[in-house]
Protein backbone atom coordinates (compact mmCIF):
# COMPACT_ATOMS: atom_id res chain seq x y z
CA UNK A 1 0.00 0.00 0.00
CA UNK A 2 2.67 2.24 0.96
CA UNK A 3 4.74 1.63 -2.20
CA UNK A 4 1.70 2.09 -4.50
CA UNK A 5 1.35 5.39 -2.80
CA UNK A 6 4.83 6.63 -3.27
CA UNK A 7 4.49 5.51 -6.68
CA UNK A 8 1.33 7.79 -6.93
CA UNK A 9 2.89 11.01 -5.55
CA UNK A 10 5.86 10.30 -8.12
CA UNK A 11 3.47 10.11 -11.03
CA UNK A 12 1.83 12.97 -9.93
CA UNK A 13 5.14 15.13 -9.14
CA UNK A 14 6.42 13.80 -12.72
CA UNK A 15 2.94 15.33 -14.41
CA UNK A 16 2.97 18.48 -12.48
CA UNK A 17 6.57 18.98 -13.76
CA UNK A 18 6.04 18.18 -17.37
CA UNK A 19 2.51 20.13 -17.66
CA UNK A 20 2.99 22.93 -15.66
CA UNK A 21 6.52 23.63 -14.20
CA UNK A 22 8.77 22.90 -17.28
CA UNK A 23 6.93 24.57 -19.63
CA UNK A 24 6.87 28.00 -17.58
CA UNK A 25 11.04 27.58 -16.52
CA UNK A 26 11.74 26.92 -20.35
CA UNK A 27 9.48 30.37 -21.57
CA UNK A 28 10.04 32.70 -18.49
CA UNK A 29 9.33 35.75 -19.40
CA UNK A 30 9.16 35.50 -23.22
CA UNK A 31 6.43 36.22 -25.56
CA UNK A 32 4.94 34.20 -28.25
CA UNK A 33 6.42 35.62 -30.31
CA UNK A 34 9.40 35.84 -28.57
CA UNK A 35 9.75 32.05 -28.79
CA UNK A 36 8.76 31.67 -32.31
CA UNK A 37 11.77 33.97 -33.38
CA UNK A 38 14.91 32.45 -34.50
CA UNK A 39 17.67 33.32 -32.95
CA UNK A 40 21.48 32.93 -33.91
CA UNK A 41 22.42 29.31 -33.36
CA UNK A 42 19.57 27.62 -33.79
CA UNK A 43 20.37 25.51 -36.56
CA UNK A 44 23.40 23.83 -34.84
CA UNK A 45 21.14 22.10 -32.35
CA UNK A 46 18.35 20.58 -34.62
CA UNK A 47 16.83 18.29 -32.27
CA UNK A 48 17.36 20.11 -28.57
CA UNK A 49 16.33 17.82 -24.96
CA UNK A 50 16.35 21.30 -23.37
CA UNK A 51 15.76 24.92 -25.36
CA UNK A 52 14.73 27.45 -23.08
CA UNK A 53 14.01 31.19 -24.09
CA UNK A 54 13.83 33.50 -21.16
CA UNK A 55 13.52 37.39 -21.54
CA UNK A 56 13.08 40.46 -19.24
CA UNK A 57 12.41 44.55 -20.12
CA UNK A 58 15.61 46.40 -19.44
CA UNK A 59 15.31 50.38 -19.16
CA UNK A 60 18.35 50.46 -20.96
CA UNK A 61 19.71 50.47 -24.29
CA UNK A 62 21.96 47.53 -25.59
CA UNK A 63 24.74 49.26 -25.69
CA UNK A 64 24.40 49.86 -21.54
CA UNK A 65 23.46 45.46 -21.75
CA UNK A 66 26.17 43.95 -24.00
CA UNK A 67 29.57 44.79 -22.00
CA UNK A 68 28.26 43.10 -18.83
CA UNK A 69 27.90 39.79 -21.43
CA UNK A 70 30.83 39.63 -22.49
CA UNK A 71 32.94 39.91 -19.35
CA UNK A 72 30.77 36.69 -17.80
CA UNK A 73 32.42 33.55 -17.26
CA UNK A 74 34.33 32.30 -13.57
CA UNK A 75 36.22 34.35 -11.81
CA UNK A 76 39.36 36.08 -12.60
CA UNK A 77 36.20 36.80 -15.37
CA UNK A 78 33.34 38.75 -14.22
CA UNK A 79 31.29 36.22 -12.88
CA UNK A 80 27.77 35.08 -13.84
CA UNK A 81 25.41 37.67 -11.99
CA UNK A 82 23.87 35.15 -9.91
CA UNK A 83 24.20 32.75 -6.88
CA UNK A 84 28.07 33.33 -6.75
CA UNK A 85 29.05 30.54 -4.25
CA UNK A 86 26.98 28.15 -6.48
CA UNK A 87 28.77 29.31 -9.37
CA UNK A 88 31.32 31.62 -8.99
CA UNK A 89 33.55 29.47 -6.25
CA UNK A 90 31.98 32.02 -3.00
CA UNK A 91 33.60 35.35 -5.07
CA UNK A 92 31.20 38.00 -5.60
CA UNK A 93 30.14 39.28 -9.25
CA UNK A 94 32.13 41.93 -10.76
CA UNK A 95 29.29 45.62 -9.50
CA UNK A 96 31.13 47.34 -12.37
CA UNK A 97 32.49 46.81 -16.08
CA UNK A 98 36.10 45.84 -16.27
CA UNK A 99 37.88 47.16 -18.76
CA UNK A 100 40.46 44.58 -19.38
CA UNK A 101 37.62 41.97 -20.04
CA UNK A 102 35.94 44.16 -23.01
CA UNK A 103 37.09 41.96 -25.64
CA UNK A 104 35.36 39.39 -27.27
CA UNK A 105 36.13 37.46 -30.50
CA UNK A 106 35.50 34.18 -31.94
CA UNK A 107 37.12 31.23 -29.87
CA UNK A 108 36.87 32.78 -26.69
CA UNK A 109 36.69 30.29 -23.87
CA UNK A 110 33.80 31.41 -21.37
CA UNK A 111 34.89 29.86 -18.33
CA UNK A 112 32.72 27.73 -16.65
CA UNK A 113 34.69 25.36 -14.53
CA UNK A 114 36.86 26.16 -11.62
CA UNK A 115 40.32 25.84 -13.35
CA UNK A 116 39.21 28.24 -15.98
CA UNK A 117 39.62 24.99 -19.07
CA UNK A 118 36.26 24.25 -19.53
CA UNK A 119 33.19 26.02 -20.80
CA UNK A 120 31.34 27.47 -23.73
CA UNK A 121 33.19 29.35 -26.80
CA UNK A 122 32.42 32.91 -28.63
CA UNK A 123 31.12 31.10 -32.05
CA UNK A 124 29.58 34.32 -33.48
CA UNK A 125 28.37 37.97 -32.35
CA UNK A 126 26.72 41.39 -33.97
CA UNK A 127 28.21 44.13 -31.56
CA UNK A 128 25.15 45.51 -29.53
CA UNK A 129 22.75 43.07 -31.26
CA UNK A 130 23.68 39.19 -30.63
CA UNK A 131 26.17 36.86 -29.01
CA UNK A 132 26.30 33.63 -29.36
CA UNK A 133 28.29 30.72 -27.89
CA UNK A 134 28.66 27.18 -28.17
CA UNK A 135 30.22 24.08 -27.08
CA UNK A 136 33.12 22.29 -29.37
CA UNK A 137 30.71 19.20 -29.79
CA UNK A 138 27.93 20.89 -31.12
CA UNK A 139 25.57 20.13 -28.70
CA UNK A 140 24.87 23.20 -26.62
CA UNK A 141 24.25 26.75 -27.87
CA UNK A 142 23.65 29.69 -25.31
CA UNK A 143 22.56 32.88 -27.38
CA UNK A 144 21.90 36.34 -25.84
CA UNK A 145 20.04 39.48 -28.41
CA UNK A 146 19.15 42.40 -27.81
CA UNK A 147 16.22 44.17 -29.22
CA UNK A 148 15.56 47.51 -28.32
CA UNK A 149 11.71 48.94 -28.45
CA UNK A 150 12.41 52.44 -29.92
CA UNK A 151 11.80 54.39 -26.44
CA UNK A 152 15.19 53.87 -24.85
CA UNK A 153 14.26 50.08 -23.74
CA UNK A 154 15.50 46.61 -24.77
CA UNK A 155 14.57 43.16 -24.73
CA UNK A 156 16.99 41.18 -23.17
CA UNK A 157 16.05 37.32 -24.51
CA UNK A 158 18.77 34.45 -23.62
CA UNK A 159 18.21 31.05 -25.60
CA UNK A 160 19.75 27.55 -24.05
CA UNK A 161 19.56 24.77 -26.84
CA UNK A 162 21.19 21.35 -25.49
CA UNK A 163 20.96 17.79 -26.86
CA UNK A 164 21.21 15.19 -23.76
CA UNK A 165 23.89 12.86 -24.16
CA UNK A 166 23.84 9.72 -21.67
CA UNK A 167 26.60 8.42 -19.81
CA UNK A 168 28.65 9.64 -16.70
CA UNK A 169 29.45 12.43 -16.59
CA UNK A 170 27.07 14.38 -19.52
CA UNK A 171 23.71 12.42 -17.30
CA UNK A 172 24.93 14.91 -14.37
CA UNK A 173 25.34 17.90 -16.32
CA UNK A 174 21.86 16.87 -18.03
CA UNK A 175 20.46 17.29 -15.14
CA UNK A 176 22.01 20.52 -13.51
CA UNK A 177 20.56 22.14 -16.69
CA UNK A 178 17.42 20.50 -16.60
CA UNK A 179 16.12 21.22 -12.64
CA UNK A 180 18.83 23.95 -12.16
CA UNK A 181 19.50 26.25 -15.31
CA UNK A 182 15.82 28.27 -14.39
CA UNK A 183 17.22 29.29 -10.84
CA UNK A 184 20.42 30.75 -12.06
CA UNK A 185 19.01 32.11 -15.40
CA UNK A 186 16.84 34.02 -13.54
CA UNK A 187 18.96 35.65 -11.59
CA UNK A 188 21.36 36.04 -13.58
CA UNK A 189 19.25 37.80 -16.16
CA UNK A 190 17.85 39.88 -13.51
CA UNK A 191 21.00 41.30 -12.31
CA UNK A 192 21.98 42.10 -15.93
CA UNK A 193 18.87 44.14 -16.02
CA UNK A 194 19.67 45.70 -12.31
CA UNK A 195 23.52 46.40 -13.63
CA UNK A 196 22.51 47.87 -16.96
CA UNK A 197 19.76 50.23 -15.33
CA UNK A 198 22.14 51.56 -12.81
CA UNK A 199 24.49 52.11 -15.32
CA UNK A 200 22.23 54.14 -17.56
CA UNK A 201 21.10 56.09 -14.16
CA UNK A 202 24.71 56.93 -13.68
CA UNK A 203 25.64 58.77 -17.02
CA UNK A 204 22.39 60.79 -16.91
CA UNK A 205 22.86 62.13 -13.22
CA UNK A 206 26.72 63.01 -14.92
CA UNK A 207 25.85 64.81 -17.37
Amino acid sequence: MEIGIILLAILLLGAVYLLWLRPWQLHWGATAEELARSMPGDEVVAAPSFNATRAVTVEAPAQAIYPWIIQMGVTPRAGWYSYDLLDNLGRPSAESLMPELQQIFPGQLIPMSPDGKNGLYVKAYEKDRWILWGDLAGDTTWAWGFYPDGKGRTRLITRVRSKYRWGFPQAFFNLLLEFCDMIMMRKCMLDIKARAEKLVRGDRKAV
